[in-house]
């Protein structure tokens, strides 16, 4: 059973930035994908960057592409997600998740992820 555990989720002014991490309980290299994804209220869970676990393509959803950037430490069991030119509607739960085999419906898909961290709340203003 992988635990992981979200940080550096915060408050910050549209235009800023904030970098998450994800840590790891054991190592994920031998897994499927991992993920970033992001839900906010009354709204489904979104994936917004995944990646291979063993490194590789990255994707990203429409919405982040080029503003955020998703990196991994596999020495560490770390997952980072460096988020720049925030904007009001990235306000959301972010979570990371570990996907075991390959998602049905998608890498940045949440069915078929495994594993979940707690999240960690984002909130940008004007």
């Amino acid at each position: 059973q992988v635990q992981l555990v979200e940080s550096g989720g915060g408050s910050v002014q549209a235009g800023g930035s904030l970098r998450l991490s994800c840590v790891a309980s054991e190592d994920i290299s031998s897994t499927y994908s991992v993920a970033w994804f992001r839900q906010a209220p009354g709204k489904e869970r979104e994936g917004v960057a995944a990646t291979y676990s063993a490194g590789g393509t990255i994707y990203y959803s429409d919405s982040v592409n080029g503003r955020f950037t998703i990196s991994q430490d596999n020495a560490k069991n770390t997952l980072h997600l460096q988020m720049n030119s925030l904007k009001l509607e990235d306000t959301g739960m972010y979570y990371c998740a570990v996907a075991l085999r390959a998602p049905r419906r998608g890498i940045l898909h949440p069915e078929g992820y495994n594993f979940w961290g707690q999240g960690t709340q984002v909130t940008v203003s004007s």
